[in-house]
């Protein structure tokens, strides 16, 4: 039983045994609790000002609009340049933003415009540094480690949910809203310190892109002509845009489904946190991926979502958001670990930044309408377009790679057949040839990909790349 559990625990854990991940890890677990403050802060202070649903979606809409417009440059840049030094850089910068609004609302000087102004270059920071942090983990930890490393940065995020947000009502109700932001700031700070300590010798960085015109348009018809990315991001755009949108529905289900404080709205918030940290420990135990798993965790999850919109009482509430952030985690590292294991290290890059325009990006538009449903019908409707969004993505997956699985099943069926009813003997004067043995695939770094018996059969490298003609 023991032996069975260490191997378990190490199975769940199994990146971490790299070195530089540890560190990597160690770093972000910190600031992204200062980063949860923040948007908590952040958040509540327009809701206060305005009690109005539409103008925090409006704020999330800054900090998100950048990502949409520049996402795809940002990935172009991380595909261009060092991602280590581009990380450095961006972090950095996202701290100095952190050091402004804290010496503002410290200071009293913080206005509504200022906080808008102020997501507005935070956005900025982040269409960059979103698609270089996503591919950055790949290069530290390799093909191998890469679904469990994506997994467990997931579950990072969401301790530092569980904490971040109730640390931050706590603080906002005791002493103000600007300690949040200054905490924030100085968490940025043992980003830099773990990122100083990584051993640059044991990365694995992919191929610089070199300067070259139509980049931009090569990213984008890669990504069209790859069946399998080109419907993940589909149904990440779908649900990114109106199920993720938490920042803006769950200060109003607080505040006016329940009448609650901010203390209430941090409850909610770290409850989903604990939620998802369960999930993607779970998850990342199990090494089967694909598709349609993807598909089938959007199903759950908009169910449970669905769930959190009709839940009657506070705890009910608490209850259904621990199910509703361990189907968040789980069908976001899910895409994310999907998209970079079935891109090319060279496309990686702009790969993950449409990505990031799917799952934030998006956030322009749906941010002000689950506010705008939310503040008109009430907040529960928020909540429940978010279900039906998730629930619509897993139907499209369901149709879109269910079809696909056909398609390879007939083409290999026809193939079979066509062999077999071609086949004849060899002439006597020709020396019989055996078939040359098929290639083991083979990943982007080089590393031979071992294929599951229960991985999809769209992710088996059977999908041609219309880029260069080859396959993947």
């Amino acid at each position: 039983m023991a032996s069975a559990v260490r191997a378990a625990a190490r199975r769940t854990f199994s990146s971490l045994q790299v070195r530089n991940y540890r560190y990597y890890f160690a770093g972000q677990s910190l600031s992204l609790v200062g980063t949860w403050m923040q948007g908590i802060a952040q958040s509540w202070l327009v809701f206060t000002a305005t009690h109005s649903g539409t103008a925090v979606g409006l704020l999330v809409a800054a900090q998100t609009l950048p990502i949409l417009l520049f996402g795809p440059v940002g990935g172009t840049i991380a595909d261009r340049f060092g991602k280590y030094k581009i990380l450095l850089w961006t972090q950095s910068l996202a701290g100095v933003q952190a050091a402004v609004l804290a010496a503002l609302d410290l200071s009293g000087h913080l206005q509504l415009w200022e906080l808008f102004v102020m997501a507005g270059s935070l956005g900025m920071i982040n269409a960059v540094d979103n698609p270089t942090r996503q591919t950055f983990i790949g290069e530290m930890v390799g093909r191998t480690q890469l679904s469990n490393a994506v997994t467990l940065n997931s579950v990072m995020v969401n301790v530092a949910r569980a904490i971040g947000p109730a640390a931050a009502g706590l603080l906002i109700a005791g002493v103000g809203s600007g300690w949040c932001f200054a905490i924030n700031a100085v968490s940025f700070g043992f980003v830099v310190l773990a990122l100083k300590a990584i051993r640059r010798d044991e990365l694995m960085p992919a191929p610089r892109l070199a300067r070259a015109p139509g980049q931009l348009r090569e990213g984008f018809r890669y990504v069209a002509h790859t069946p399998v990315l080109r419907n993940s991001l589909i149904m990440m755009a779908v649900v990114g845009c109106l199920t993720y949108e938490f920042q803006t529905s769950l200060p109003l289900v607080a505040g006016v489904t329940f009448a609650g404080s901010a203390v209430t709205y941090g409850f909610f918030t770290a409850f989903m946190g604990v939620g998802a940290v369960v999930g993607g420990l779970v998850a990342a135990s199990r090494r089967s991926r694909g598709p349609m798993r993807l598909v089938n965790t959007s199903l759950v999850f908009g169910a449970v979502v669905l769930l959190a919109a009709l839940a009657p009482t506070p705890l009910t509430e608490e209850l259904a958001l621990l199910l509703v952030g361990a189907g968040s985690v789980t069908f976001l590292s899910l895409a994310n670990a999907t998209l970079q294991l079935e891109s090319e290290p060279a496309m990686r890059g702009r790969v993950m930044s449409l990505w990031s325009v799917a799952f934030m990006g998006t956030t322009p538009i749906g941010g002000p309408l689950v506010g705008l449903v939310g503040g008109t019908l009430g907040a529960r409707y928020g909540l429940g377009i978010g279900a039906m969004a998730a629930l619509a993505a897993g139907v499209f997956g369901l149709a879109t790679f269910g079809r696909d699985r056909r398609a390879t099943l007939r083409v290999g069926v026809a193939t079979r057949t066509g062999d077999t009813q071609a086949r004849t003997p060899a002439p006597a004067d020709q020396p019989h040839r055996r078939p040359a043995a098929a290639p083991e695939p083979v990943g982007g770094d080089g590393e031979v990909i071992a294929v599951e018996a229960d991985q999809d059969l769209a992710t088996t490298g059977l999908e041609e790349d219309r880029v260069d003609g080859t396959r993947i």
